[in-house]
């Protein structure tokens, strides 16, 4: 029977080789591209098997699931869920990152409450819905604004997740536009969140330079309890 430590390190090296894949067809190098180990619903055994294969960036939704596997496990820990305002300060406890800001209210909120310097990524919706989160690209630069005004946060850059009626390409191809826009006003953003477990390598190759994949690496995601 296969143990953990190898279900995980098989699948991790399944991902890193598609990540090369990916980087090499587009004339990238996997330097480029931040791996975050999608960990939510998982233990913090499984966090630590990561660490030991040398995986340093974990991704939770859920602030109360992440809270103590962040005590238990040191890293780069990214909250990218949506964000509710009465736990922003128990997220910017342990969040060192954050990839889903998409409100004033909120960035207003979470540099009062940051007992750290916090990493943040603003969330793009690519279709205006408003089921998956994301601010319109016309509201980006009012939010950096704010961002670039506290004293506690740092303006990464954009994230967003592809529309479920759209093609990943047609997405990220959209996204790379917006990001490429937003970077003449905002140069430092230069960063991009894109890509989950089933379309991370079309991310890469519209310039995603921060992946988050969970199942691919942990595999299916334990019933709820």
């Amino acid at each position: 029977m296969t143990s953990r430590y190898e279900e995980i390190a098989g699948n991790l090296a399944r991902v890193q080789e598609e990540i090369h894949v990916a980087t090499k067809s587009c004339n990238r190098t996997v330097d480029e591209v931040t791996l975050i180990a999608v960990t939510k619903t998982f233990p913090a055994s499984d966090v630590h098997i990561l660490a030991s294969l040398d995986v340093h960036h974990y991704g939770e939704n859920r602030d109360g699931d992440a809270a103590p596997k962040a005590a238990a496990v040191p890293g780069t820990w990214h909250f990218q869920g949506q964000i509710q305002s009465n736990k922003l300060k128990s997220i910017a406890s342990w969040a060192h990152v954050i990839h889903s800001l998409d409100e004033q209210r909120h960035i207003i909120a979470l540099d009062k409450v940051a007992p750290h310097r916090i990493g943040v990524f603003l969330q793009v919706s690519l279709d205006g819905a408003q089921g998956r989160g994301g601010a319109l690209p016309s509201d980006l630069s009012a939010l950096a604004d704010s961002v670039l005004q506290s004293t506690n946060l740092d303006l990464m850059g954009l994230m967003a997740v592809a529309p479920l009626d759209q093609s990943s390409d047609e997405a990220f191809e959209k996204l790379a536009t917006i990001h490429s826009i937003f970077k003449v006003s905002y140069p430092t953003a230069k960063y991009l969140s894109a890509g989950m477990s089933n379309d991370f390598s079309q991310a890469i190759t519209h310039g995603a330079t921060h992946i988050r994949v969970g199942s691919s690496i942990l595999g299916s995601r334990p019933a709820p309890q």
